[in-house]
C-alpha cells in the first residue's frame, strides 16, 4: 500500500516538472532549477508515465485551442487583405495615394508593435493567476475589437476620429495576439503527456497557419462574389463582422476547456512565483531569452519572407501575375500547415534539436530552390513554393524548445516576452531589410532567410553537443 501510495505521489511530483526540465542543455541555462525532489521523483517513477498515449481529453483540448488559435489568426491578419479600400474610406481623398498606402500599413504595423506589451502584460497574470484565464481573454480581446472595425464609421462621417478609432481598435488586436500565442503553446504543451509535446505545439501552429489561409480564402470570396462597388460600400465589413462572430464562438468553446495540471500543481504547491516573473526571468534564464529570440529570428524570417512576401516579390523579380502568385501563396500555407504537423511529430520521435538542424537545413535549399528555379522556368513556382512551404513547417519545433526552455513558474512570461520581443523587431523590420538588400542583389530574400536557417542548424549543434543528448531523444 505504502509503495502504491509513493508511486502516486512521484507520478504527481513528475506531471508538475516533466516540463520543466527535459534535457540537461536547459538545465544548465537555470541550474538552481532542478531540486533534490524532482531528481528523486524521476528517478523513482515509472517511465510509461510520460510517454502515455494522447487520450479523448487531450485530443479535445488540442482541437478547440487550434480552432480558437485559427478565429483569431483570421481576425489579425484580414486587416492586411482589405489595406486598398481601408486606405480610401478612412484617410482624406485629397491625401496622395502613396501616403494613404503608407498610412494604412502603418495602421497593420502598429498591432505588431503593441504585442510585446500585451504578451508581457497577459503573461504575467498567466503565470500568477492561471493559463485558462488568459488563454480566453486573448480570444475575447480580439474578438470586439475586431467586430467593431466592421461597425466603424468613416473618415466621410466622423473626420480624423475614424482613423484614430481604427488605430485604437488595432492596438488591441496586437495586444492580445501577443498574449495568444504564447499562452496558447504554453497552454497546450502543459496538458499532453512529456514525450508528445511538439505534436502538440505543431498541431496548435497547423491552426494558427490555417487561420491565415482562412482569411485569403475569404478575402478571395468576397473579392469575387462582389464588384469594386460594392466592396467599398458595405462589403469589407462583411470579412471583419465574420472574424468578430469567429472571435466570438472561439470564447465560447474555450469555456470547456480546463485549467493545465502543471500550473493547478504550482497553484497546490504553492509554487507560483512570488516576485515578478519577467524579473525572475531576466535575471535568473537569460540564456533560455537568447536562445528563443534566435530560434523565433528564425520563425518570423520563414513566415515573414516565404509565406508572406513572396508572392509579391514574384511578380516584382520574375513578373509573374497577381492571380498566379496567390494561388501558389495557398499551396504554400496548406503545406506549411501541414509541416508544422509532422516536424512537430519527428520533434517527438527524434528530437527537437535534431529535427531544428534538418529542416533549417531543408529549408535553406528549399528556398534557393524556389527563387532560382522560378527565376529559370516561371511554371515552376506552384511545385517548387509547395516544397519550400512545407519546409517553412519547422516552425513548428520553435515552441517546443521555447516551452522547454523556461521553469513551469515563469513560462509564460519567459516564452512571451522572447517570442513578442524578437517578432516585433525582426517581423517588423525584416521586410524593410530584405528591400533594401535587394538593390544589392535581387536574390536577398533567399540569402536572408538562408543565413537564418544557417543560425538555425549552428542553434541545434549548440543543443546537440550539450552534456547528454536527451533532448534528441525525447523533447
Amino acid at each position: 500500500m505504502a509503495r502504491t501510495v509513493g508511486r502516486a505521489a512521484a507520478c504527481a511530483k513528475l506531471i508538475a516538472y516533466s516540463l520543466r526540465s527535459p534535457s540537461s542543455q536547459f538545465e544548465s541555462m537555470h541550474p538552481t532549477a532542478r531540486s533534490a525532489e524532482f531528481v528523486e521523483s524521476v528517478e523513482s517513477t515509472d517511465a510509461s508515465a510520460t510517454a502515455r498515449p494522447l487520450n479523448r481529453a487531450d485530443f479535445k483540448t488540442l482541437g478547440l485551442s487550434a480552432l480558437g488559435g485559427a478565429l483569431e489568426f483570421y481576425d489579425f491578419i484580414i486587416f492586411v487583405f482589405f489595406t486598398g479600400v481601408i486606405g480610401e474610406l478612412f484617410f482624406p481623398a485629397s491625401t496622395p495615394d502613396w501616403l494613404r498606402q503608407a498610412q494604412t500599413f502603418g495602421l497593420f504595423a502598429a498591432g505588431y508593435l503593441a504585442r510585446p506589451i500585451g504578451g508581457i502584460v497577459m503573461a504575467h497574470f498567466g503565470d500568477r493567476s492561471g493559463r485558462k484565464r488568459m488563454f480566453t481573454l486573448s480570444v475575447l480581446l480580439m474578438a470586439l475589437p475586431t467586430l467593431a472595425m466592421g461597425l466603424l464609421p468613416t473618415y466621410a462621417q466622423i473626420g480624423v476620429w475614424a482613423p484614430l478609432a481604427l488605430l485604437a481598435l488595432r492596438l488591441l488586436q496586437g495586444a492580445a495576439i501577443g498574449g495568444e500565442v504564447p499562452g496558447a503553446w504554453v497552454f497546450v504543451s502543459e496538458h499532453v503527456p512529456a514525450r508528445r509535446v511538439g505534436l502538440a505545439c505543431g498541431a496548435l501552429t497547423c491552426g494558427l497557419t490555417l487561420g491565415i489561409l482562412l482569411g485569403s480564402l475569404v478575402a478571395s470570396a468576397i473579392n469575387l462574389q462582389l464588384d469594386a462597388d460594392a466592396i467599398r460600400a458595405w462589403g469589407w465589413r462583411l470579412p471583419f463582422l465574420l472574424g468578430g462572430a469567429f472571435g466570438l464562438l472561439a470564447v465560447w468553446l474555450r469555456r470547456w476547456l480546463d485549467e493545465t495540471p502543471v500550473f493547478e500543481s504550482l497553484r497546490a504547491r504553492k509554487a507560483l512565483a512570488r516576485e515578478l516573473p519577467l524579473k525572475r526571468v531576466l535575471r535568473e534564464q537569460r540564456r533560455s531569452v537568447l536562445l528563443s529570440i534566435l530560434v523565433s529570428w528564425l520563425l518570423t524570417a520563414a513566415i515573414v519572407v516565404v509565406i508572406l512576401m513572396t508572392p509579391a516579390l514574384m511578380q516584382r523579380l520574375f513578373a509573374l501575375p497577381v492571380a498566379t502568385t496567390l494561388s501558389a501563396n495557398s499551396v504554400a500555407t496548406f503545406a506549411l500547415a501541414c509541416g508544422c504537423l509532422a516536424f512537430g511529430w519527428a520533434a517527438d520521435r527524434y528530437g527537437a534539436a535534431r529535427i531544428l538542424g534538418i529542416g533549417s537545413a531543408l529549408l535553406l535549399c528549399a528556398v534557393y530552390a524556389l527563387y532560382f528555379g522560378v527565376a529559370h522556368d516561371g511554371r515552376l513556382l506552384r511545385p517548387l513554393y509547395g516544397i519550400a512551404g512545407f519546409c517553412v513547417g519547422v516552425v513548428g519545433v520553435v515552441p517546443t524548445i521555447m516551452v522547454r526552455a523556461f521553469e513551469p513558474a515563469v513560462r509564460f512570461s519567459g516564452l512571451s516576452f522572447s517570442y513578442n520581443l524578437a517578432y516585433a523587431l525582426f517581423g517588423g523590420l525584416t521586410p524593410l531589410m530584405v528591400v533594401l538588400l535587394m538593390r544589392l542583389s535581387p536574390m536577398a530574400p533567399a540569402h536572408y532567410v538562408a543565413a537564418l536557417c544557417l543560425a538555425g542548424v549552428l542553434v541545434a549543434i549548440w543543443l546537440h553537443r550539450g552534456p547528454t543528448d536527451s533532448l534528441n531523444r525525447s523533447v
